[in-house]
């Protein structure tokens, strides 16, 4: 039981990272879930109230910055809150409707689009949907620092108590 309970730890923390790239996937989630299964496999002794707590933050933390990053590089490049909304539009359809590029097109597109509905240049909807893009990879390597710390912290936490 001990190797099957490893195996869907390590799968959970893996899932957990493909969704820092791969939105549709559950990302922290996975990787919550993941210490709620070390715990029913092994035990729950390790954890006491402040690896939860500094879990949770670390969660927290990740989601608002997740959002916050993205709209920053939409923003910064002069993206109007339609080109916001319609590309995270574009990063949960894009994958679904262009499989191989679509993590990339969809964002890009939905910036671009909705900048030309409010009437931007072709020039200023290209430079904010570059600038979707930006926020979009710096929301991924974010993503994957804090997802690596829950995961280090996890470690840490059994080794230590």
């Amino acid at each position: 039981m001990a190797i099957l309970g490893w195996i869907l730890i390590i799968a959970l923390f893996a899932v957990g990272l493909a969704g820092a790239i791969f939105p549709v996937l559950p990302g922290a989630v996975a990787i919550f879930v993941a210490f709620f299964v070390y715990g029913w496999f092994f035990t729950f002794g390790h954890f006491n109230v402040w690896f939860w707590i500094i879990q949770a933050l670390i969660i927290i933390v990740l989601f608002v910055a997740d959002y916050a990053v993205s709209a920053w590089g939409t923003k910064k490049f002069g993206g109007s809150r339609l080109s916001v909304i319609l590309s995270t539009i574009g990063v949960i359809i894009g994958p679904f409707v262009i499989p191989a590029f679509g993590l990339v097109i969809g964002p890009f597109l939905g910036a671009f689009v909705g900048e030309l509905l409010v009437g931007s240049s072709v020039s200023k909807a290209a430079k904010v949907g570059y600038g979707t893009l930006v926020g979009l990879f710096s929301s991924m390597v974010m993503k994957i620092i804090l997802q690596i710390v829950m995961i280090v912290v996890f470690f840490i936490w059994i080794a230590v108590f």
